[in-house]
């Protein structure tokens, strides 16, 4: 069954291409044109999809119009697939949490979401890492993507959607943009791999490979240039919230220790000091138990 759909509005604002394929189980093809170097893959399930962002300039109520219209038929375009398409259902049978989350991540490439992005299907400590930037939080995602910092105009195309195994998704997508200096567009073929938690369906591990094979030697030196950039910032931000982090614990630390001494109420300039130590109440609350027991047993014997 192929499905082809195509959508498009006023002074083309707005242009949305999909494609899905079902083929026999074990025999499949990734269909198109093969970008920025990947090789032709057989024997998995594809999913493939296409989005373009209206660009700043053009009027703001049709802007509105395409990004409500966007978001809807991505939304529909991801909730159609099968996820049977993803995977040999022999070999991949896993948690609806884990389908709900491909999905999601779907949508969220898609839609290129920047601060938006659905934090529940990333763990708190989710390790992410690429070439040049590796970090654990989700709260990281929150923060604004290198796409709109250094493209203009981009647009996204998925070409495919794999469960490597029942916790291991692998995407690969397509991001084509215009750079904010003059020269050549830029084509990234990227590679993501989520490792996912099977009960939870969270993100667990986010590995980001890059591949530049399709670009002109300038758009090569953009990107890296742009991204190394963009890395040493989020870096610096990295290392001040850690630092914030811990000034605040050894803040909280001290704030501890000072509670636990106490003003002498004879005697304002003197201080004590009550010592917690729980193993001693124990010891204490044994001895005494201890004691009525041969008291009672003294009684019980001389009575």
């Amino acid at each position: 069954m192929r499905l082809r759909m195509a959508m498009s509005l006023t002074n083309n604002s707005f242009l949305f291409v999909a494609k899905t394929s079902r083929f026999p189980l074990g025999v499949s093809e990734l269909t198109g044109r093969r970008s920025c170097g990947w090789p032709r893959t057989s024997n998995l399930r594809k999913f493939n999809a296409q989005a373009e962002i209206p660009s700043e300039g053009r009027d703001s109520s049709s802007s509105m119009v395409a990004t409500s219209v966007e978001r809807s038929e991505a939304d529909k375009l991801v909730d159609g697939m099968s996820f049977g398409e993803l995977c040999d259902d022999f070999q991949c049978i896993s948690s609806p949490s884990v389908e709900a989350t491909a999905r999601q991540l779907a949508r969220d490439i898609l839609e290129m979401r920047e601060g938006n992005r659905a934090l529940g299907t990333f763990a708190i400590s989710v390790k992410y890492k690429d070439p040049l930037r590796s970090f654990t939080g989700r709260d990281k995602y929150k923060r604004p993507s290198w796409i709109g910092a250094a493209l203009e105009n981009p647009s996204v195309a998925v070409r495919e959607m794999v469960m490597l195994s029942t916790s291991v998704l692998n995407i690969k997508w397509v991001l084509r943009g215009k750079p904010k200096i003059p020269g050549p567009d830029i084509v990234l073929a990227v590679n993501d791999t989520f490792t996912l938690n099977q009960i939870s369906g969270q993100v667990v591990e986010h590995l980001q490979e890059w591949d530049l094979s399709g670009c002109s030697p300038i758009s090569q030196a953009y990107f890296w240039a742009s991204r190394l950039a963009y890395s040493s910032v989020e870096n610096s931000k990295d290392a001040a919230e850690a630092a914030q982090g811990l000034t605040k614990l050894f803040d909280q630390k001290k704030d501890e220790d000072k509670e636990k001494y106490y003003p002498d109420p004879t005697d304002p300039t003197k201080f004590f000091q009550i010592e917690e130590n729980p193993q001693r109440d124990v010891y204490q609350i044994g001895f005494f138990i201890a004691l009525v027991y041969l008291v009672v047993q003294f009684l019980r014997a001389t009575l």
